[in-house]
């Protein structure tokens, strides 16, 4: 089982790319369809689903964060405010109960599963502060960064004691193969920063190395939270293969979504300044779709946006190509496959309404 677990843990890149590229050739003769998916069954609100599970989660968080400093703590307690949606966790919990009662039909949440919850949540919040400062973000969650408060230094430390804190909960819950699982997740998150650092002279990569950046900085953590919920829950590696491929592909969709929305929301909806990522030399799905139409957007995304004019002109040539429509509609597919792979579960409320998460993923707007 434990080789089972390793192996598809590992993200094979090469599936992904003749995944886009299907979905990509498939995609040019149709126009984006933005509707729902219809869904036959009962809807279930996951958030209303999943707040038992998630009461006091912040608080639980906080218990994890003990440290006598005053000026520490305030840094670390910053983001755990309780005004987030608390979007993975609610994953994890709901894909949790899903696979407690297609195993064993059992009702109940273990100690050890809500605990990957708040791990998870722990890691992407430690995850967002050194983000923050690498890319010297001003505001977060429509409030200001760690680093614009504190100042850089110690935002890295209080990203590092964040870090920290979740990886002695992870030993705490005693399974190496979770400890396994779960630890991809932070080397993936250094492998994705480096990945977005760097940038691909030939176009044809460039979708390649963007999407592998997207599922290592985002999808990987949703993926494999997913996964060691379902190991805690029963010892099938086919569940566990649902599990981890259902938050793959919704972990990827959402950011292609938030991709799209860093063009179409306004700065006060969205909680940060809009074109960041063209701001940051970064060039996202709707930007690579659009240079299949404005062809000079090529050595803008070489330089990175670095000239006078560029964020602006590049932003411009984005709106008025189908980019938007295209990373739209590609969302769209990768969250019919995370349908897909939930409905081979035992239909239960949860499953239900990680169904209804993907239609969420897809309507969000901010």
């Amino acid at each position: 089982m434990c080789h089972i677990t390793q192996r598809s843990s590992t993200f094979s890149f090469p599936k992904i790319c003749s995944v886009f590229w299907r979905f990509h050739h498939t995609s040019t003769s149709h126009c984006c369809s933005c509707s729902k998916i219809i869904s036959d069954e009962k809807y279930q609100d996951p958030f209303q689903l999943g707040r038992k599970d998630l009461k006091n989660l912040y608080e639980d968080i906080k218990k994890e964060l003990l440290v006598s400093a005053a000026e520490l703590k305030e840094m670390c307690d910053y983001y755990f405010d309780g005004k987030g949606k608390a979007f993975r966790p609610m994953i994890v919990v709901l894909m949790a109960r899903a696979c407690n009662i297609h195993h064993n039909n059992s009702k109940e949440m273990q100690a050890s599963q809500r605990s990957v919850a708040i791990i998870a949540e722990m890691i992407h919040t430690a995850s967002l502060v050194h983000d923050d400062v690498i890319d010297d973000a001003n505001s977060r969650r429509g409030k200001r960064t760690l680093n614009q408060i504190w100042g850089e230094r110690k935002a890295v430390l209080a990203g590092d004691f964040i870090l920290s804190a979740a990886s002695v909960a992870l030993a705490r819950i005693g399974n190496t193969t979770i400890i396994s699982v779960l630890t991809q997740v932070i080397e993936d998150l250094v492998r994705g920063e480096f990945l977005q650092l760097g940038s691909k002279e030939n176009e044809n990569e460039r979708f390649a190395h963007y999407l592998e950046k997207t599922f290592k900085k985002t999808a990987s953590l949703i993926a494999n939270s997913c996964k060691a919920v379902s190991i805690l829950s029963c010892p099938d590696p086919k569940v566990h293969e649902i599990a981890y491929q259902y938050g793959k592909n919704v972990g990827i969709a959402f950011q292609l979504i938030d991709d799209v929305l860093d063009f179409t929301s306004c700065a006060d909806h969205l909680g940060k300044p809009t074109a960041a990522d063209l701001k940051l030399g970064l060039a996202t799905g709707p930007v690579l779709f659009a240079c299949r139409q404005f062809p000079e957007m090529n050595a803008m995304i070489m330089r990175r946006f670095s000239k006078p004019g560029d964020v602006e002109r590049a932003r411009k040539y984005v709106l008025q190509s189908d980019g938007v429509q295209q990373t739209t509609y590609l969302a769209q597919r990768y969250c019919h496959a995370a349908t897909r792979e939930i409905r081979k579960l035992r239909p239960s409320p949860e499953r239900e309404a990680l169904v209804h998460l993907t239609e969420m993923v897809l309507m969000r707007d901010k």
